[in-house]
């Protein structure tokens, strides 16, 4: 099940208890509600009918929904502007703004590849940031899992906001995960995955220090690029 339908089957969930906390197994010493207040909290219908991103790029089908549902949980994660309207921010500022400027710096050249960025809850070392990039089949965007705890890294972990929200609301057996890409082989998902890895690393699922040994660092950067053994990230 993809998008709507499971974004759908999501919102379902998180009625029977909207206080509930998104995290409780990852993060169960922070309080994340899904919904602020238990009180829903939706986009207005003229407003989300009207709504789109920044650069033009519609908003993927589940969030919409979601958004038709409540809008607190984005808020709290600095998705919207004073004015209601989307703020996001280039992948380097997102970087900066949570895990500080030195860190920044190492993923200035991915800025240009991603400079509509939200963050969304997830992660205890680590960020789960949803990138406004090619839109898979379903029209949704990757949401990539961001770590500098052994060496910078950024890779795919999910192939859109409808697997996001359903993984953390526990609603998929997807099985035990020993890095954070591992959905790329899945039998459902992985063929979203692995688009997305086409049009946003170069064919590979994500990019790890040193940066310049990667498909999309040679891609951009040709005359800098490096040739060597890389390794894989696990999940945190």
């Amino acid at each position: 099940m993809h998008g709507v339908p499971l974004t759908e089957q999501v919102i379902e969930v998180v009625r029977r208890d909207p206080t509930a906390s998104a995290l409780p197994y990852l993060l169960p010493y922070v309080n994340v509600p899904w919904v602020e207040g238990g009180v829903p909290r939706p986009m207005p219908e003229d407003a989300l009918a009207e709504a789109a991103f920044p650069s033009g790029r519609p908003l993927p089908p589940s969030l919409r929904a979601w958004l038709a549902y409540d809008t607190s949980l984005l808020a709290r994660h600095e998705w919207f502007a004073s004015d209601g309207g989307f703020a996001p921010r280039p992948l380097d500022q997102v970087v900066c703004d949570e895990l500080g400027a030195f860190w920044g710096t190492e993923f200035a050249w991915l800025t240009e590849c991603f400079p509509e960025c939200f963050l969304l809850p997830g992660g205890s070392d680590s960020r789960r940031i949803l990138a406004v990039t090619d839109p898979d089949e379903e029209g949704e965007y990757p949401v990539f899992a961001l770590d500098v705890d052994d060496m910078p890294y950024l890779g795919l972990m999910y192939p859109g906001f409808d697997v996001y929200l359903a993984d953390t609301a526990g609603l998929l057996d997807l099985g035990e995960r020993k890095t954070y890409s591992d959905l790329i082989g899945d039998r459902t998902y992985g063929p979203r995955m692995r688009r997305h890895a086409a049009r946003c690393f170069a064919g590979e699922s994500c990019v790890e220090y040193p940066f310049e040994f990667t498909r999309l660092f040679a891609q951009l950067y040709p005359e800098k690029a490096l040739h060597g053994p890389r390794r894989g990230n696990t999940t945190r």
